[in-house]
């Protein structure tokens, strides 16, 4: 099966005004059909290249989503007509994208679209998880009531994300730096002892030659040793776009990595809980929304898991079983959403479970921090302190042959 992109389009809607939009499809000429079963001539159709179709002023982040949600259900529930809601937020957004955004999807909605539709033309921004839930509040008359869930969904997702990208971002900045004033002391700075080493006329203690043979490797390869980084970096962000086994293998591997890979597991649970919670209380049946909940999981191993689980549960097998089945939901999960389906409160079970993991990704983190704080003082003082020991060691060795 072809690989989905998104197409940006240009035509006019069933009133004959002019619009423009976003669709996902495989090649052109579908995108073109799906718009014409839509009620719109496409007279432009050409795939997205980069950025976002929508005037200038920062890109559109998911808190910046997070966001208009929430301002649309505060809306709506204090009674404002939603044509009218859009114009509101709209106004009262600071990026221009976002406002542009908005107004884009008023002028669909006020054209005839239905709001799920309207979101749909924009599938960048928009996932299908979104749109489904809104078009299931459309369906049920509480539109007001989803908005808010999937408001409340969207922030303790972000919340989550953030979290973890914490763990993950603060040890390897402070490492890369490390490595940029290791790799400047090299090339820069123990020269300088060398020429001053040059007069001594006696021999150098071991830990010091092999400190200069650093640095003159350094100075002579400095530019094919950042190349080769880039290009490792380069090749690996490219091999994990294209290739689905080494994206399954990392992911895997992630999951073994200590206290880290428990970050990542205890959070790819703590996102299956929370989307399947919010999916199912919205109303949707439980296999589609398992193909949402896999889209969210963040994870190789527990999307191939969550898949199976849908394939066992469309068989007719319980939830809580097909789950245990596959080997990687912990056993608190699976009896919580065993007593959700006895009980006839899943989407609460699941909750429930949602947060409790999300609470132990927030201790895990702190503890993590908490934990690399001396590791990376340590491994500093071992780069940073060892280069200026082993620079100065032949001096301190001089001054105490001169003493004697």
């Amino acid at each position: 099966m072809a690989e989905s992109a998104i197409f940006v389009w240009e035509g006019t809607d069933k009133q004959g005004k002019k619009s423009k939009g976003e669709i996902s499809s495989s090649n052109p000429a579908i995108a073109k059909a799906e718009l014409r079963r839509q009620g719109i001539v496409a007279t432009k159709v050409r795939k997205k290249t980069a950025g976002l179709s929508l005037g200038g002023g920062g890109s559109i982040k998911p808190a910046d989503i997070a966001l208009f949600t929430r301002q649309m259900a505060t809306m709506m529930r204090a009674g404002v007509p939603l044509v009218q809601a859009f114009e509101i937020v709209a106004d009262g957004v600071d990026k221009a994208k976002v406002a542009d955004l908005i107004r884009a999807v008023r002028n669909d909605v006020s054209g005839g679209s239905s709001f799920a539709g309207a979101l749909r033309r924009h599938p960048v921004i928009f996932n299908e998880l979104f749109c489904n839930l809104v078009d299931a509040g459309e369906q049920s008359g509480s539109l007001e009531t989803m908005l808010d869930r999937i408001a409340t969904y969207q922030e303790k997702t972000e919340t989550l994300k953030g979290k973890v990208r914490k763990a993950m971002t603060y040890p390897i900045a402070v490492l890369v730096i490390a490595l940029i004033v290791s790799g400047i002391l090299l090339i820069k700075v123990v020269p300088q002892f060398q020429e001053v080493f040059a007069g001594f006329g006696a021999d150098l203690p071991a830990f010091t030659l092999m400190v200069i043979g650093f640095s003159e490797f350094a100075q002579a390869y400095w530019f094919v040793i950042a190349l080769g980084i880039a290009g490792a970096i380069s090749g690996l962000i490219f091999v994990h776009k294209r290739s689905k086994p080494f994206r399954e293998s990392l992911d895997k591997m992630l999951l073994k990595v200590p206290v880290a890979g428990n970050i990542i597991e205890k959070s790819s649970i703590a996102r299956f809980a929370r989307t399947l919670s919010t999916t199912f209380a919205a109303g949707v049946p439980l296999v589609d929304a398992l193909n949402s909940v896999a889209g969210a999981a963040g994870n190789s191993v527990y999307v191939n898991a969550i898949y199976q689980v849908r394939d066992d549960v469309s068989t007719g097998q319980q939830l809580n079983f097909s789950m245990k089945t596959t080997g990687v939901f912990p056993n608190m999960v699976i009896q919580m959403v065993a007593i959700g389906e006895e009980a006839g409160a899943l989407d609460d079970m699941l909750d429930k479970s949602a947060a409790y993991y999300e609470e132990q990704v927030d201790n895990a983190v702190d503890n993590l921090t908490a934990l690399m704080e001396p590791m990376i003082m340590a491994v500093l003082g071992v780069l940073v302190g060892g280069l200026i020991i082993a620079m100065y060691l032949p001096i301190f060795q001089l001054g105490a042959v001169v003493g004697n």
